[in-house]
């Protein structure tokens, strides 16, 4: 093989990398291109069988796919460099903090698909774990090539392979046997599981004669064996068998190609091969062993392979999932005796090749000797090996790999779907009863078993305010019914709401947490404003008076931000209203003095750690700094969402949230598990910004971050139905989560009522229409309603 990559472009230099890590690189642009995809794993000219495999897969996409062009990402051990042209960079195996570099500049790059190559080795860390950093945090589908799928791992291999096959969208494997013990062991379904054999080259059959004369073995009988020596080889049984195979067959010459392994170097030198050459020597068929003792590279090992008239493989360990040069031989209609390993069994299968025991000479003699007795018969087995082979020629296989990745790779997301076309409701009402609205489901299915919670029916009751689509007798019902279960949650004795209700109506706790106790000030402000009736309304305000005096000494900055909303909601119905202010004062105060202390250069936000509801934070800080004229919380405020706003947008201009993965991780944002409650955030928050500074940007954002649901995201996964209003539970580094409980239908449900608030302020402000093109009659009816300003 040439090299594998596309030109040697020169290094442009290091970039946001002072110990040249990472070395970034100018590769080769194709402005062709349909499809492009990021490639990480060892690569030529590095001699291991990794590199040699995704050179390979570069070098066919380029001859017969063009449409799809690879940005390489390359391993690098300090201890043995290479110089790599014409990639995209490099990654040391053994800096920690390269991986997570390179995941972000990965996410920049905004490709379709991510395919990593593993192999335990080739990463940093025990048994290469640091390889879990760069994919927990990777935006773009996840292809994994599994070279190893070790049938009794040890733990941690377990659960850097658990991690690798949750992480993917589709695991690659090369046999049959990896794909049955990706099922068994790691419950891995069928349908994220792709076979492609190793590729092979595609040559003309029987030219062993032109091949024996370039190298000098005319008149000869030739066994090859390839690949880096040492004791894994099995090697020396095939020297053990000579005597007997040289006894009927005087001619007979066995060529050993290959260096001896660099690690088995760096330990012990050369002493490997001298004993198998020593051993040859006391067994007296030296004369009949040649050693080529260097790497050879692709091209070479072919014409190596082509002069030869049997190709031998006697490993040892029968877990050996792929070899490629067993695949090249094959393809060049070679006769094939090998051990029963588990990518020969498959390859071999069907008289193929000859399978013989293991760590036994006696065998193999037997096998070459038959072969060699009866020229028809070899000549034979060569002709259904090259049979074999023309099933996993590189065209073939480059057709598979484009499949996958098309397979994989996000579609950009298609429009259609008008931007403020009306959700359905039997979904939110699906999950509804007369105690309220329950918490989980099991896809559609709603699940009794977890019961309910005052979060979400605090929710449920926000929606209820705003959902001028629904019928007048469902609303004033649901509104009673959810409003019943705020006030049954508030408890006297200890002044606090409780959070989780089982189904039986038994409460599970005493207290709620402090977040659910925001909630529920939030929504009781919400509905003291916008409740659907007087009677509604009257009862907000009293229980929102009541539970105000709680959040005197609360200072969770999550529960602060949702009190914050409910009070804004309050002083706009009662300006004068004293508790409110003065929790907003409290609260504009707290959260400007804890954006100031968490500030840096390059975190511009309240906490070290990125969680949920996140954009909560500065909406409350916008709106206490709006209602209380104070510009420098305003305008705080304003820049911390501009700047999670900047977190939450992909290369593509996508909306992505922040992942429930990074809740451990400080100063950084990684991007799975994706969740509904962020988008929806992300578009109320934005409502507050317009409301303070009236600029473009915020209703930009909204709709992007309301296009997510409708497939605008890393997957191009829809995750909401229009016509029945139900939403996934988020999305997973392999797509969307089937289920949709509460959480995720109230906020598609809500983040559609706030676009569309949106978008009547937009008018109100401008006197423009802003419901785009192709919008519904109902939405131009809902345009002429008051807007209820949802905060």
């Amino acid at each position: 093989m040439a090299g594998g990559v596309s030109g040697g472009a020169n290094v442009n230099g290091h970039v946001d990398d002072p110990g040249g890590v990472i070395r970034l690189f100018s590769g080769p642009e194709n402005a062709t291109a349909r499809r492009r995809i990021a490639m990480i794993g060892t690569y030529v000219p590095r001699k291991c069988g990794i590199a040699t495999f995704t050179g390979d897969i570069v070098e066919q996409l380029g001859k017969f796919h063009s449409d799809i062009s690879c940005d390489v990402y390359a391993m690098t051990n300090p201890a043995k460099p290479v110089e790599h042209h014409g990639i995209a960079g490099e990654i040391g195996q053994d800096d920690r903090g390269a991986y997570a570099r390179t995941a972000r500049r990965i996410n920049e790059s905004g490709v379709d698909a991510v395919w990593l190559q593993h192999e335990y080795g080739i990463f940093g860390g025990d048994d290469g774990e640091m390889v879990l950093d760069l994919v927990d945090r990777l935006a773009a589908p996840l292809i994994v090539t599994l070279h190893t799928v070790l049938a009794d791992p040890s733990d941690r291999q377990r659960r850097i392979v658990a991690r690798l096959v949750e992480r993917a969208s589709q695991v690659m494997v090369m046999a049959r046997h990896s794909r049955d013990l990706l099922m068994q062991l790691y419950d891995v379904g069928d349908a994220r599981i792709t076979v492609i054999p190793h590729g092979a080259p595609d040559r003309p059959f029987g030219r062993q004669e032109q091949f024996k004369a370039q190298f000098g073995l005319s008149g000869r009988k030739v066994m090859t064996s390839f690949g880096l020596l040492g004791p894994g080889k099995g090697l020396e049984r095939v020297i053990e068998a000579l005597p007997a195979i040289t006894g009927r067959h005087p001619d007979f010459l066995y060529r050993i190609v290959g260096a001896t392994h660099p690690n088995l170097v760096i330990e012990q030198g050369e002493a490997y091969r001298e004993r198998l050459q020593a051993l040859a020597g006391e067994l007296g068929v030296a004369d009949h062993v040649e050693w080529v003792d260097r790497f050879v590279e692709t091209d070479e090992l072919l014409d190596q392979l082509e002069a030869s008239d049997i190709y031998v493989t006697p490993y040892p360990n029968l877990q050996q999932s792929t070899s490629g040069t067993l695949s090249y031989a094959v393809a060049l209609g070679k006769a094939v005796i090998s051990t029963p390993y588990l990518h020969a069994t498959e390859l071999l299968s069907d008289g193929v090749g000859e399978l013989v025991e293991p760590h036994s000479s006696e065998a193999i003699a037997r096998a070459v000797t038959g072969l060699l007795d009866d020229p028809m018969a070899l000549e034979a087995l060569q002709r259904r090996a090259y049979a074999r082979g023309r099933e996993t020629i590189w065209p073939r296989f480059a057709d598979g790999v484009a499949k996958l990745i098309e397979k994989v790779a996000a579609d950009a997301p298609h429009g259609g779907k008008a931007l403020l076309a009306t959700p359905g409701l039997s979904s939110f009402y699906g999950m509804c009863d007369d105690t309220g609205m329950i918490q989980h489901a099991i896809g559609r299915v709603p699940d009794r078993r977890h019961g309910y919670c005052l979060d979400d029916n605090a929710r449920a009751l926000m929606l209820v305010n705003m959902a001028d689509a629904m019928d007048e007798d469902i609303a004033d019902r649901l509104s009673a019914t959810f409003a019943a279960f705020l006030n049954h949650a508030w408890n006297g004795e200890t002044r606090r709401f409780r959070n989780f209700m089982n189904y039986d109506r038994s409460w599970s706790e005493h207290t709620g947490s402090d977040d659910s106790n925001g909630r529920a000030l939030w929504a009781l402000g919400h509905t003291a404003l916008h409740g659907r009736t007087e009677d509604l309304r009257w009862w907000a305000r009293g229980l929102f008076d009541e539970a105000l005096p709680a959040f005197e000494d609360i200072e969770s900055p999550r529960a602060l931000a949702f009190a914050t909303l409910g009070a804004a909601c309050r002083i706009e119905g009662e300006p004068d209203h004293e508790g409110a202010r003065a929790l907003l004062q409290r609260s504009g105060e707290f959260l400007n003095r804890l954006l100031a202390e968490s500030r840096r250069p390059d975190w511009a936000w309240f906490e070290a750690v990125l969680g949920y509801d996140n954009p909560r934070l500065s909406q409350a800080l916008i709106e206490a700094g709006r209602i209380l004229d104070q510009g420098e919380w305003a305008m705080a405020g304003l820049s911390s969402l501009q700047w999670i706003a900047s977190m939450q947008v992909s290369a593509s201009g996508q909306f992505r949230p922040v992942g429930s993965d990074s809740f451990s991780h400080a100063h950084e944002a990684l991007p799975f598990d994706q969740q509904p409650l962020e988008a929806q955030a992300a578009v109320e928050a934005a409502m507050s910004a317009f409301r303070a500074d009236g600029t473009q940007r915020w209703v930009d954002h909204a709709h992007t971050a309301y296009r997510w649901f409708l497939g605008h995201n890393d997957r191009a996964a829809v995750l909401a139905d229009l016509t029945t209003g139900e939403c996934r539970d988020g999305i997973t580094p392999r797509g969307p989560n089937r289920n949709c409980g509460a959480e995720s239908i109230l906020a598609f449900q809500c983040a559609h009522y706030g676009v569309v608030a949106l978008a009547r302020s937009c008018s109100f402000e401008s006197g423009k229409d802003m419901f785009p093109a192709g919008d519904t009659l109902e939405n131009r009816r809902l345009s002429e309603k008051p807007a209820a300003n949802f905060r």
